[in-house]
């Protein structure tokens, strides 16, 4: 499976295009010549790859499979993070649901020998050529599903799933047991296999309900890339005994906010509520917020509460390495008809966010008449 010139020249010409609307220009005797339908999925694919992956996009070599595939895969980011979670000393590594590839391109070079694990053979036909494309080493590519390849493994140091979170219907899933492969099914096999499983699940998963239905979770990394989440990272251990949560948050540059708490800390703590607003405002970044670090947070930075359910924060002193937005307090007040209009008198342009507040943005902006953007932010809480 590989790229001819005339497709690659094509593709390089026209990969700022739609797609759509591209093959709508092309006449028959051009797609014949041109696989269209192919070079179309070269093209969208180049499309994601420049921003989700661009180490691939680089390469005009790489060929791209079906949009959904690409929609799954990791980013750049977020698999040179896997990394490290890669135990020392650490010399072979399983893929078992290997899909576009992403991961295993990146995790695989830490490792002596790598197996790549996919059930469907047009992925590990695109797999094999762009492993070899990319200059890999010390790989194998198995075209076969996770779960009959499990119960033959041999013993490895380190499992990787990122199970498909689509059901037959196409309609996207989230709970353990409706992705494929069902970790739950397999845990046990792979706990015995394995001395390290990874796991990748959706972001919108509820993670305490998933370490409730899987084993030996000794580790739960919520990964965001510039404050957006964007997946959970279950690491597994037949030696686990206490779970660590780990908020993660990837920003332009490589700078990576880290924090780290266990559910029972968070559980026993017991933070003061402010009465009043300080000159600082707290916001968390997405990864503490989906992990629960609510108590924690607060603890660990010396910053007050402003509610039990707002998960805003506040300090009269600069807490600069804070992990999350932090703003400076110009004014607060009750939003009754009096001070909403002295504030409306000399700003007519707001950043606007809501927690805990009976009116949702929309419904400010409406009553206010604020339009959006600008250097003020405004939090209804």
């Amino acid at each position: 499976m590989k790229l001819t010139q005339q497709q690659k020249n094509f593709i390089r010409q026209n990969e700022q295009h739609d797609v759509r609307e591209l093959a709508l220009k092309l006449d028959n005797g051009k797609q014949r010549e041109l696989n269209v339908e192919f070079i179309l999925k070269q093209i969208s694919g180049r499309q994601t790859a420049k921003e989700k992956f661009p180490f691939f996009y680089v390469n005009d070599e790489i060929i791209y499979p079906v949009h959904l595939s690409l929609e799954q895969a990791s980013s750049e980011a977020t698999a040179n993070y896997k990394v490290s979670l890669i135990p020392d000393g650490y010399k072979t590594f399983v893929d078992l649901t290997g899909g576009m590839g992403v991961d295993f391109t990146i995790l695989s070079q830490r490792f002596i020998l790598s197996v790549y694990v996919e059930q469907d053979p047009e992925l590990c036909e695109i797999a094999a050529n762009n492993f070899q494309t990319l200059g890999l080493q010390g790989f194998v590519v198995k075209n076969e599903a996770s779960e009959t390849f499990v119960e033959k493994m041999s013993l490895t140091d380190m499992v990787f799933l990122d199970p498909a979170r689509r059901d037959d219907a196409g309609r996207k899933v989230i709970r353990i047991e409706d992705c494929s492969p069902d970790v739950s099914e397999i845990q046990n096999a792979l706990l015995t296999k394995a001395k390290l499983v990874v796991i990748k699940f959706s972001p919108m998963l509820d993670i305490s309900s998933a370490v409730r239905s899987l084993k030996k979770v000794s580790e739960v990394h919520v990964v965001s890339v510039e404050n957006e989440c964007k997946e959970l990272l279950f690491l597994l251990s037949s030696q686990a005994e206490d779970t660590v949560y780990y908020a993660v948050n990837l920003n332009k540059g490589g700078n990576i906010e880290v924090f780290s708490f266990t559910p029972e800390e968070e559980r026993s703590l017991e933070i003061p509520f402010t009465r009043t607003i300080g000159k600082y405002l707290y916001e968390p970044n997405a990864s503490i917020l989906k992990a629960g670090a609510f108590k924690s947070v607060a603890q660990q930075y010396a910053v007050q509460k402003l509610h039990v359910n707002s998960h805003l924060y506040t300090s009269d002193n600069q807490i600069s390495t804070f992990p999350g937005r932090v703003f400076e307090v110009k004014e607060w007040f009750v939003p009754n008809k009096k001070n909403v209009k002295s504030f409306l008198s000399l700003t007519k342009k707001a950043n606007i966010a809501v927690r805990n507040f009976p009116l949702s943005v929309a419904e400010i902006r409406r009553k206010t008449g604020l339009r959006e953007g600008g250097d003020v932010y405004l939090f209804a809480t």
